[in-house]
């Protein structure tokens, strides 16, 4: 089973890794890698087979408002593909689309803390019905593995929260990506002000690479050369309200109090009808090799 919604990956620079795009085929499921034009030899050499090529319009990134007075001096960060893939969606008549990063190695189940790779797309479409019996959900996506620990307890979803590198976006909203740096944080905290609500999904769970550690994307002129600073004192600006500058590990963070958005309620559809009891949409769970830390989640 595979996902309902078009997925789109923006990627700069990374066609030696295309980590999320051979995970993506390894699963089965087909998917939309967004380049520019300069680059598209490099990855049409790379890329598998279910992966479609889509060069980014020059417009999105001369149009992106950046959030700040730098311009065009230096990238704008994936912005502006993000926002080239909501508009590609729409122009296909979808309702929602997803738009990932391009480092993410691996999508897992957990059920009662147990882990299970997933090893085809009906985990997305899990994700999407999900969101689909609510009218006032608007982004949802799978949590990251490293924020989940093994021998804590954790609910399916958490409400109202960030989403970060995977998102599942309702299309028929006025929003769209802004900010050179963190435009995960900024879109999550402008719907969830607005009175919205997001699900951030824990029964889902995607093990990203960590940023800086993948060359390509914007790792050089990002963080290279300034640090975390600049993108962490943005998202300070834009919400001073809700967001504050501290000082972990050595670098410089946002700190972001999502406590004012728990009153977002979630709305179910009128006429829903959701039969009683677990649907674990034909997922079965088998061990691949012999190996019991091979198990996989895969559709019957």
């Amino acid at each position: 089973m595979n996902p309902n919604f078009p997925i789109y990956i923006p990627s700069k620079g990374r066609w030696s890794t295309l980590l999320t795009s051979h995970r993506l085929h390894a699963m089965g499921v087909p998917h939309f890698i967004i380049v520019e034009e300069q680059e598209i030899h490099w990855y049409e050499a790379a890329k598998d087979n279910s992966a479609t090529l889509l060069v980014l319009d020059r417009r999105y990134q001369q149009e992106y408002d950046p959030c700040d007075e730098l311009g065009d001096s230096k990238s704008k960060g994936p912005g502006p593909a993000r926002n080239f893939a909501w508009d590609h969606s729409l122009a296909g008549g979808h309702s929602w689309h997803w738009v990932m990063d391009d480092n993410t190695r691996w999508f897992y189940r957990l059920n009662r803390n147990r882990l299970a790779s997933l090893a085809d797309g009906t985990a997305f479409r899990v994700m999407e019905e999900f969101c689909q019996r609510y009218e006032n959900v608007v982004m949802a996506g799978p949590n990251y593995l490293t924020f989940i620990r093994a021998r804590e307890r954790c609910a399916p979803f958490v409400a109202n929260t960030r989403i970060y590198s995977c998102n599942l976006i309702r299309n028929d909203l006025p929003y769209r990506w802004r900010g050179r740096y963190n435009e995960d944080t900024d879109l999550s905290l402008r719907m969830l002000k607005d009175g919205w609500c997001t699900i951030q999904f824990n029964a889902f769970l995607q093990d990203k690479e960590t940023t800086q550690r993948i060359p390509g994307g914007n790792t050089k002129e990002f963080y290279e050369a300034e640090g975390t600073l600049p993108k962490s004192q943005m998202i300070v600006d834009l919400h001073p309200d809700v967001a504050r500058l501290v000082e972990r590990w050595g670098r410089w963070h946002h700190y972001v109090d999502y406590g004012p958005f728990r009153y977002n309620r979630l709305r179910r559809k009128k006429h829903m009808d959701i039969k009683a009891g677990v649907d674990n949409y034909g997922m079965r769970l088998v061990t691949v090799g012999g190996k019991e830390a091979d198990e996989y989640l895969t559709s019957l």
